[in-house]
């Protein structure tokens, strides 16, 4: 089955905001390192490479008939973790001296053309990028305390990154973000978000399954897929995918092709972590996230999705297919 089409399309381009390296233990939670290093290579550090992907969206169609809510041209999906960081902490994730900023530029795109953002959730590897270090003489946007990877210092000026932009996250993450809800105690900072405060639009799409309800790990939710979505812009539509966090949402939209791209948050990050059980030690549920990522890939393979995995260090696009093992190929 696939699914109804909206009337419009859009263009789409892959941005690579940064390289980086996550301790690979912490990446695969429970699973053993014995298991997940026969295909994972890591460095002398035990450290395994990622990469900041980013979404560059362009609408190809004039919004439908009727339609009365903003309906932007361009739009990013995911913003990476920006500029921000000391030295030391560079060096910590191996992070890669570029961002988002320069993807964009590469892409031909100017940081003042990007009209909405769209972030999967508010850890500082996905929402960092969404402000920027003040330059000398610029004006910042908020001055304030510098988080532990910024050096930790009392002045710390910054700047909204794509002015013009209206930010979008889902309600509970943006709450769980400012009262630091995560078992991380460095990823929500306040340099990424009180700059934003203004120009956030918070979503609350239905969750997959009723409140208090814990569900078997391969049931899927009862209200359909499409029931599940909010349509933010036309034909651009966010939905719940809780695990990693409770608030984490996954972005649909429909490409130039017709065929449904959808962007895959932490809950399947890379291609490696397709198996059922491989769940990060970052997620607040584990258990969430493995049931959350067997109905994400069920859903796929129904509707014939392409797939765009935010940390995968080669090719993030890819469909889903079942195999006679019941259970998921990725075919790129």
């Amino acid at each position: 089955m696939l699914d109804p089409m909206p009337q419009v399309r859009y263009r789409f381009t892959l941005l690579r905001a940064a390289e980086f390296r996550l301790d690979a233990g912490s990446m695969f939670g429970l699973i053993p390192r014995a298991v997940w290093s026969r295909t994972v290579p890591t460095d002398e550090r035990g450290r395994m490479t990622l990469q900041h992907n980013c979404l560059l969206l362009e609408r190809a169609d004039d919004p439908p008939s009727g339609w009365t809510g903003p309906a932007p041209k361009r739009l990013l999906l995911e913003a990476g973790t920006g500029n921000k960081l000391d030295d030391a902490s560079r060096d910590l994730f191996a992070m890669e001296r570029r961002c988002v900023l320069d993807a964009l530029h590469e892409a031909g795109c100017d940081a003042a053309d990007i009209q909405a953002a769209i972030v999967s959730h508010l850890h500082f590897d996905h929402a960092g990028g969404l402000t920027r270090l003040a330059r000398p003489g610029e004006s910042p946007d908020w001055t304030g305390p510098a988080s532990a990877f910024a050096g930790s210092r009392p002045d710390h000026a910054v700047v909204r990154s794509f002015p013009y932009a209206e930010i979008v996250a889902q309600r509970r993450e943006w709450l769980d973000a400012l009262a630091n809800r995560s078992v991380m105690t460095r990823t929500y900072f306040a340099d990424h978000l009180e700059p934003i405060r203004s120009c956030v639009r918070l979503v609350e799409s239905p969750p997959p399954f009723s409140p208090g309800l814990i569900p078997d790990r391969d049931q899927a939710p009862i209200i359909p897929q499409p029931a599940r979505e909010t349509e933010i812009y036309p034909g651009v539509f966010v939905f719940l995918v809780p695990g990693h966090t409770w608030g984490q949402q996954a972005t649909r939209f429909l490409g130039p092709d017709g065929r449904s791209v959808v962007f895959v948050p932490d809950v399947m990050p890379t291609a490696w972590h397709l198996g059922a059980a491989y769940s990060l030690g970052y997620d607040v549920e584990p258990y969430t996230s493995m049931v959350s990522r067997t109905w994400l890939l069920n859903e796929a393979a129904d509707r014939d999705w392409l797939l765009c995995l935010d940390h995968e260090p080669g090719q993030p696009l890819c469909s889903v297919r079942r195999n006679s093992r019941g259970w998921f190929d990725l075919v790129r």
